[in-house]
């Protein structure tokens, strides 16, 4: 009997579990019309076979209308970026309409849509502002995808009035239609605590909707919960999936000039430097190397030409500034101008037309002055046969004299050809290594085939965290990476709310410097100016937002972030005063990243017996530590050791002599002063020293 009623129960089981997970299919496909068509299992990853590569190189030779930039993009794919088809994600979007069925009212709506997409998406010459009144006026006429620019318009104040509440009201409109971006606005407002309660289990909900949608920006934050724990469990093998689809994105839209760089700016390290030495370059700095180069310095000219070429330190391309100084710089003989001409002219641009065999000149004139940039063009040339005739072996012997003189472009190339054995034997551990060189430099394709090799263990030992933080490095290089720059523009011009929601919606998708940036305004500030009112944030709710993030910055490696951590818990902003907490992130940050300010905060708890044993010899020694790790701590370790000294100096003599104990103890500033008394003391003599030093300069 026992046994019979065990097997009936395990039937109305069975029966309840498929009857739940039929509602669960039917309300999905309620929420979705067309859900994304998705296969959740991930396959494997496998190596790339041998005649996948030769077979991928036979086709390029086929095709010689394309350019330089685009073959050297394919190289880079062939030779570890296999990416199986039914992994890339459907587009929940309908199928297109045929124009016939459109309405008018539709077909306006897509015009002005196609010209604002058409004014941001130039590669050049782009207008942000004008391209926002196209998709304003498109979404009056409710287009779909002008939704999606205008209701993160609102969210951000980018080109439009900020308005959070009329973007939450487009993101649920959105999302009603199943649309990711929408989808991705409420799973950031969620998650951050704006207009809604925060709600992190409502948020993963919407980020997994969207990502399932193919949305980059969604995978992003999912990939780096699942690789932090944040909300969920860690889970190495599911960040891997989510990073790796977004990198295979950023790795399919590089292009030979490796596009705009982007400056990484921590606001508290700008604020603390006291040399000036801004990652953005000074209006007046540019103008200076403007006056130089039209007086004739050809190396001011090479400078202008780099900067305009790729951007970077707050300056914009500009291709046609570029080509302009490139040329007479080219007239003086410059083989680095040779070189960039060759690369622009490989490429073409609305400046320059197309043409390898211009390129092939200028490639071929750098390379006989011994120049890399254009050894490596040469090779490129021969690689594709691109204005020559194919010679593998060529290019393996330019793209050697490019790597030998540290061209990052010239390691890349022989990377690949190592890997796919195009030119050269097959060896894995040589493209390896040629990889981490080009990474040293920076190349986001170095990185890509670094994290695929490390993901599939072709050459290496499998290691899904290595591949993780190698996906996660190219996936923060994409085009999104440029509203860092956008929120730093914001900061400095004293838009800080409108800073800080753009730096948290960056820190959601993983970005470090983003963390840290928050943490640093909410630090300073206790209201965000939020949909056309100021929310003011109780302190404690505000230094536990800056805590949260200062603890996520300090988890990838951020020595201030740490450093930060330690004072939140000794002081006890946004939790509870802590002693030993703090000392155990001061020592993290002394022993793994040497910083001399965990050293200096050790040795004063050591010498109160803060959270740590009072013990005067550890604390003088965690204090010549800091004095010698950085140059700016000598001054508060010698006042430091001089207290020290004297206080227990002090102590030791009154253990001697205890005749005179109480006339010592009677002159303990700690009566007088209280116990901050070594704080009143520093500020005395700093005036002291102020006014001597005055005198000295009147007289």
């Amino acid at each position: 009997m026992y046994r019979q009623s065990n097997s009936g129960n395990k039937i109305v089981y069975s029966v309840l579990r498929c009857v739940v997970l039929l509602l669960c299919v039917l309300l999905i496909c309620q929420a979705s019309p067309e859900p994304p068509n998705v296969d959740q299992r991930e396959e494997d990853i496998e190596a790339l076979p041998e005649e996948t590569v030769h077979q991928h190189h036979a086709d390029l030779s086929k095709d010689t209308g394309k350019t330089q930039g685009e073959e050297q993009k394919n190289s880079a794919e062939s030779v570890v970026h296999a990416e199986d088809k039914s992994d890339k994600p459907v587009s929940p979007e309908p199928p297109p309409v045929a124009e016939s069925e459109l309405t008018p009212q539709q077909k306006q709506a897509q015009e002005l849509f196609s010209k604002g997409e058409a004014l941001i998406n130039s590669t050049f010459v782009q207008d942000y502002s004008q391209a926002y009144l196209y998709f304003q006026q498109a979404a009056d006429l409710n287009h779909t995808r002008a939704l999606e620019y205008v209701s993160f318009g609102y969210l951000f104040g980018d080109y439009l009035p900020q308005n959070i509440t009329k973007a939450k009201e487009i993101f649920e409109d959105l999302s009603l239609r199943g649309h990711p971006r929408g989808q991705l606005g409420l799973g950031f407002l969620y998650g951050a605590g704006f207009i809604f309660n925060s709600s992190q289990a409502r948020s993963l909900v919407y980020l997994t909707f969207s990502a399932l949608g193919g949305e980059p920006l969604a995978q992003m934050a999912l990939g780096y919960r699942y690789w932090s724990g944040v909300g969920v469990e860690m889970k190495c093998e599911t960040a891997l999936t989510h990073y790796k689809k977004v990198a295979a994105k950023v790795a399919d839209a590089v292009s030979i000039s490796g596009g705009p760089t982007v400056q990484r700016i921590r606001l508290q390290e700008e604020a603390e430097s006291q040399s000036g030495n801004s990652p953005l370059l000074d209006d007046d700095l540019l103008q200076y190397y403007h006056f130089l180069a039209d007086k004739g310095d050809v190396q001011a000219q090479v400078v202008l030409g780099q900067l305009y070429y790729q951007g970077g330190r707050g300056v914009p391309v500009n291709h046609e500034q570029a080509h302009h100084y490139f040329l007479i710089a080219a007239e003086s003989g410059n083989a680095n101008a040779l070189a960039y001409l060759g690369k622009m002219h490989s490429e073409g641009s609305p400046v320059v037309k197309q043409s390898n065999h211009t390129a092939m000149s200028y490639f071929k004139f750098a390379a006989d002055k011994g120049n890399p940039i254009g050894q490596s063009g040469l090779g490129l040339m021969f690689l594709h046969g691109h204005g020559v005739e194919k010679d593998p072996t060529k290019a393996f012997r330019y793209f050697t004299l490019a790597a030998d003189q540290g061209w990052v472009d010239g390691q890349l190339q022989l990377g690949i050809l190592y890997f796919s054995g195009i030119g050269v034997r097959r060896d894995y551990k040589m493209a390896v290594k040629y990889f981490n060189l080009a990474s040293q430099g920076g190349h986001v394709l170095a990185f890509y085939n670094l994290a695929q090799m490390h993901a599939t263990g072709t050459g290496v030992l499998r290691n899904c965290h290595t591949a993780v933080e190698l996906y996660k490095n190219v996936a923060e290089r994409g085009r999104w990476s440029e509203m860092l720059m956008d929120a730093h523009r914001l900061y400095k011009d004293g838009h800080e709310d409108s800073a800080v929601i753009k730096y948290m919606f960056l820190a959601d998708l993983g970005f470090e410097v983003a963390q840290s940036n928050v943490a640093y305004i909410l630090d300073r500030v206790t209201s965000v100016f939020v949909s056309g009112e100021t929310h003011q944030f109780p302190q404690y709710e505000t230094y536990q937002r800056a805590l949260l993030h200062y603890t996520r910055a300090a988890s990838q490696g951020s020595t201030i972030a740490r450093v930060k951590m330690g004072d939140y818990h000794y002081y006890g902003f946004g939790t509870e005063i802590d002693y030993e907490s703090a000392a155990t992130h001061y020592r993290v940050a002394s022993e793994q990243q040497h910083n001399a300010q965990a050293m200096f905060n050790l040795g004063y708890m050591h010498e109160r017996g803060l959270g740590l044993k009072q013990d005067v010899h550890l604390a003088k020694r965690f204090y010549d530590m800091a004095a010698e790790t950085s140059m700016d701590a000598q001054i508060p370790v010698t006042m430091a050791l001089v207290k020290l000294g004297l206080f227990y100096g002090s102590e030791v003599f009154s253990k001697e002599f205890d005749g005179y104990s109480k006339m010592v103890k009677g002159l303990d500033p700690r009566l007088f002063l209280g116990p901050d008394w070594d704080l009143y003391l520093i500020t005395f003599l700093s005036l002291v020293l102020g006014l001597i030093i005055l005198l000295r300069t009147v007289r």
